[in-house]
Formats: C-alpha cells, structure tokens, sequence
C-alpha cells in the first residue's frame, strides 16, 4: 500500500515528466524573438498599423456610418456616445491625465489616431475581434473622433485623413529618463 507522501512524489513526477515533454515537442514559437516575414505574411499577424499610419488598409467611413457601426458593435461594452460602459468610456476625460483621478479615453489619452485603427481591428469587438471590414473600422473612428470634438461631423475617415488627425495627447508622453532604458520614439519608418 502507497503512503500519501508516495503518491504526491509521483504525481509531482508525472506532471514534471509530462510538461518537459510538451516543452521539447511540437513547434518552436520563438517568444521574445522578432517574427520572421514568413510569420508576418499570415493575414491574421498583418494588421500592424505604426503611429506614422504605415501600413493602413484601403477603405473609408463616414460620421454617420460609424453610428450605425457604433450601435451594432461598441455600445453594449462602451456605453451610449461612448460615455462608457462595461468596457470603459472612450471620450472625455480631457486635461484630467495629471489630476488625482485621471480619465484615459481615447480623447485624453491615445496619442495616435492611426494606432486606433490598428487596436480596433485586431481586438474590437470584445465577443468578436476582426470582425469588422476596413471600411466599419474607419467609421466608427471617425464617429469616436467626432464624439471627442476632434473631427467635424461631416469628416470621411481614410488612411490619408486619419494620417492628418492631431490627437489632443500626442505630446503628451515622455521619454523614460532612466540611464538603462533606451526608448528612442519612433513615429516615421519604424
């Protein structure tokens, strides 16, 4: 008969034994190393949009289209005018980032309206991330960015208007001043 002490000693060993052999078989995914261009090539990888807007997508949206996007798609998680919700409010908050109780939306917080784009086609909607065309992706920016004051109401979103569009917080970050940390900003050809 097996004492408790034998049979924690060998279940320990099994689950030891068990993950050391998935960690030496199967496929290497390379964490911490820079993705190959084989492994940028898959369309679900390729959806990199940089703060300099490179790599954004044809398509286009309207004001009033990103409404009708923004009623189907955001408001359940992002509340009525995206006052938030569930998912947290996505306008406001302006000149709160240095008080006792700041407000990060996409108006007080995101410096980048081209990197927008980026978060909002590959994570957006929460139950059903990349499910929205070019086009869904950029009404619905221009209607988050006609909410916060940015964009006139009768603005069509694109790669070249969204290129243009100066956040309230672009200037707002600064460098880490540490001597260990090098983090040169890089807005153009990153």
């Amino acid at each position: 008969m097996c004492t408790l002490k034998q049979v924690v000693v060998a279940t320990l060993g099994l689950a030891g034994l068990t993950m050391t052999a998935s960690a030496l078989g199967g496929e290497r995914y390379g964490f911490g190393e820079t993705p190959s261009k084989e492994m940028l090539s898959f369309s679900g990888w390729n959806i990199v949009v940089t703060p300099d807007g490179e790599n954004l997508p044809p398509g286009s949206g309207t004001v009033s289209e990103g409404k009708r996007v923004y009623e189907r798609s955001c408001r359940t998680c992002h509340g009525e005018q995206g006052l938030g919700g569930i998912g947290g409010q996505l306008v406001g908050g302006h000149g709160t980032l240095d008080s006792g109780s700041p407000v990060k939306t996409v108006e007080s917080y995101w410096p980048y309206a081209t990197t927008l784009f980026d978060y909002i086609h590959r994570a957006m909607p929460f139950d059903n991330p990349q499910s929205l065309t070019n086009d869904e992706v950029y009404a619905v920016i221009a209607y988050i960015l006609y909410l916060a004051d940015i964009v006139p109401e009768d603005t069509e979103m694109n790669a070249r208007a969204l290129r243009q569009v100066n956040m309230p917080n672009r200037d707002g970050f600064i460098a880490d001043p540490r001597p260990d940390v090098f983090n040169t900003p890089c807005r153009k050809d990153c």
